[in-house]
């Protein structure tokens, strides 16, 4: 193990060097980060959390996902659809999310788009999938160096939008890719990263929803 980016933990598993960084990311970077998702609430919830990511730490998110869950109706986007005023103002004083008028309200915007776009496209995932990149577009060996070339990439940048042409908010390309890094739709474990060889062989074995 060579590349400074990969750590070796206690437990003999070879992480990311941010899968390290923390107990909560250890468990996040082993069995969610980079794996193929194809359930539509779990892709609206990513969409959301990252949203409300956005100049903040991915941890404190991530420490908070739980409190999000229980205040956006475990994220059933037809139900956040039909939140109000109320709710909006319910949101503002609960201490287990993030409280950001804007970003309250965007992620309620959000779930009325979702709605339109499963009307249209039949699933988010499917939609989703539609933009994972093509194999030859990725670099051959995913080092650090190549990994911080890619904040955004063609296909985040068309992603987001399409997403902002249909009413999206808090979706630009970098904020969509680190979805698509999230969601398995690339597979960002650095080359070395035990995690990487699981998420190449749960991408092989999944179908994306059409």
């Amino acid at each position: 193990m060579t590349d400074e980016r990969l750590v070796r933990g206690e437990d003999g598993v070879v992480r990311c060097f941010w899968g390290a960084s923390a107990p909560e990311y250890a468990a996040y970077h082993d069995t969610e980060w980079g794996f193929p998702v194809a359930d539509d609430r779990r892709l609206f919830e990513k969409l959301c959390l990252e949203g409300f990511q956005s100049g903040l730490s991915w941890l404190t998110i991530l420490r908070k996902r739980e409190g999000f869950r229980q205040a956006f109706a475990g994220f059933d986007f037809e139900r956040v659809a039909r939140f109000g005023d109320k709710d909006v103002e319910r949101l503002l004083d609960d201490a287990s999310i993030v409280r950001h008028r804007g970003k309250i309200e965007a992620t309620i915007s959000n779930a009325q788009r979702a709605v339109e776009l499963v009307d249209e496209t039949g699933s988010l995932a499917a939609y989703v999938w539609r933009f994972e990149p093509e194999a030859a577009s990725r670099p051959k060996q995913l080092t650090w160096e190549a990994l911080m070339e890619m904040s955004q990439t063609p296909e985040s940048q068309v992603l987001a939008k399409d997403l902002k042409k249909r009413g999206w908010r808090f979706v630009g390309p970098t904020t969509v890719y680190a979805f698509m890094q999230a969601m398995g739709l690339v597979n960002d474990h650095l080359d070395g990263c035990d995690a990487h060889a699981e998420v190449a062989e749960a991408r092989a074995a999944f179908t994306p929803p059409t």
